[in-house]
């Protein structure tokens, strides 16, 4: 018997409905404190809290879908949470950290917001068509990771114009990545009993290694790697694409033209 089996009993439905909400929930205050602590100038904290609510995000979702509990109610709800915990969060903390010292600086963390928006409500309405094995432009929870993950290796607050440009880069990139259209991978089809799975296998264990020993630098290196895997995947795919191009143009151009024959008569 499996567990959405198992949960089909009139009590237990009720409680597994109500799971994925509670983690959604928690997404939603997790975004909110950081919001808090970012105004006290605890970067290193927000960051932290941050990063929870990305596993919460990502847990919610699976319960849902483990339980058969999944419904329209929660999507949306997951959406309005992921908003604030991925998009004004992180545009909140990053302004606190390196934006504040730059004239009209908030308008790069007004930007990330708004871009925040607009690939949540494109996901909204796109989840239902597009191929689940990839995203259209980077995750919300990825591009606030990505800037999460530099203000948590260096939370100290930056007091030059340096830094502040370096934060609105920061905020730019993010923000610009999240309504492209590159691909990034989703993890869906992600089969542990599958051969190939074994060298995923290892490459996780040395993640959760480097979690162990050097939380900072081990966040860094994931959130960076994963934000850089959509331009260097339609980057390669571009070379490939002009290579076997290429390749086709000298074919033709070595095959000797064949001997001319006389037109066949159209038939009347």
């Amino acid at each position: 018997m499996t567990i959405t089996d198992r949960l089909k009993k009139p009590g237990l439905k009720k409680g597994a409905a109500l799971l994925p909400s509670l983690f959604t929930i928690g997404n939603l205050f997790l975004g909110f404190s950081a919001i808090i602590y970012s105004l006290r100038l605890e970067f290193e904290t927000s960051a932290q809290l941050i990063v929870v609510a990305v596993i919460f995000d990502m847990l919610d979702g699976r319960i849902a879908r483990m339980t058969g509990t999944t419904s329209e109610f929660g999507a949306q709800l997951d959406s309005l949470s992921d908003i604030v915990s991925f998009g004004v969060a992180p545009a909140i903390i990053a302004y606190q950290w390196g934006l504040a010292t730059l004239h009209k600086s908030f308008l790069a963390a007004f930007f990330f917001v708004m871009c925040a928006a607009i690939r949540l409500a494109r996901f909204n309405v796109q989840r239902k068509v597009v191929d689940g094995r990839y995203f259209v432009g980077l995750p919300s929870p990825a591009a606030a990771g990505f800037v999460i993950s530099i203000i948590y290796f260096r939370p100290e607050p930056m007091n030059d114009r340096s830094g502040a440009f370096f934060a609105m880069v920061l905020l730019v990139i993010g923000a610009f990545l999240m309504v492209s259209t590159l691909r990034y991978w989703s993890f869906k089809t992600f089969d542990l009993r599958s051969r190939r799975s074994y060298f995923a296998m290892v490459g996780i264990a040395a993640l959760l290694a480097l979690i162990a020993t050097e939380p900072a630098w081990a966040l860094l290196v994931w959130s960076v790697g994963y934000t850089a895997s959509g331009p260097v995947a339609y980057l390669v795919g571009l070379v490939r694409r002009k290579g076997d191009g290429g390749g086709a143009t000298t074919t033709e151009t070595q095959t000797p033209a064949p001997n001319p024959e006389p037109a066949p008569t159209a038939a009347s």
